[in-house]
């Protein structure tokens, strides 16, 4: 006979888990949303991009924000903050794009996010396996990432830029699996901070993706 305490624990941990699940999605819908609009009024008004040195400053200072505010309703406020910020930094890399006559390679790129990311989370939602065996090798990966980047900076090697945004798809991908186990297996609540994750790992394989096609079809990035 099913003990009614456990039975009531499981209905109201499954309503908890479907809950952060259906605010992490409408929240990251919403996001992607304003981004993509932020990136049009950049790239409309031509906007100069801001550089990697206050790209790194504006990123980090309002993802730091985010999770210090991540309990409170300015989380919301600083969540549209970076991903307003970081569609502001798409524009000028679009606006190159189009300009090198890569319209297709752009659409090609967001086909290319959305599949992963719809796979990705259907083999979670379906599985419900735990990924979180995964923390080690993306702790190891992030360290390789930032090197290289730090390396290509000084370096500025065709092949290793190819490498960074290959490396970067695949720590993307799997920071997708594990925060979208931990939503599924209980271990995140904070929608806010879940659709942060999210939303960074679309936008960083997306735009690997644009750096891919674009020197595959021997464009310029």
């Amino acid at each position: 006979m099913n003990n009614p305490t456990i039975s009531t624990a499981r209905r109201d941990s499954a309503l908890e888990t479907n809950k952060v699940l259906r605010n992490t999605y409408s929240l990251l819908a919403m996001t992607l949303a304003f981004s993509a609009v932020v990136a049009g009024i950049t790239g409309m008004l031509n906007l100069p991009h801001p550089g990697i040195l206050i790209t790194l400053v504006g990123f980090y200072g309002l993802l730091f924000a985010v999770h210090k505010t991540a309990n409170s309703a300015m989380g919301l406020v600083m969540v549209f903050a970076l991903t307003g910020f970081m569609g502001y930094t798409i524009g000028p890399i679009l606006n190159m794009v189009v300009a090198a006559g890569g319209s297709d390679i752009i659409m090609l790129a967001m086909g290319g996010t959305a599949a992963i990311f719809f796979a990705l989370s259907a083999y979670i939602l379906t599985t419900k396996k735990d990924m979180s065996f995964l923390g080690g090798m993306m702790v190891a990966g992030f360290v390789v990432l930032v090197v290289a980047f730090i390396a290509n900076l000084f370096l500025q090697l065709p092949a290793l830029h190819l490498a960074l945004s290959a490396m970067f798809i695949l720590f993307s991908s799997g920071a997708i699996l594990m925060q979208t186990s931990a939503i599924v297996n209980g271990g995140e609540r904070n929608y806010i901070l879940a659709t942060v994750t999210l939303f960074v790992s679309l936008y960083n394989i997306f735009i690997s993706l644009i750096n891919l096609l674009m020197a595959f079809a021997g464009g310029d990035d």
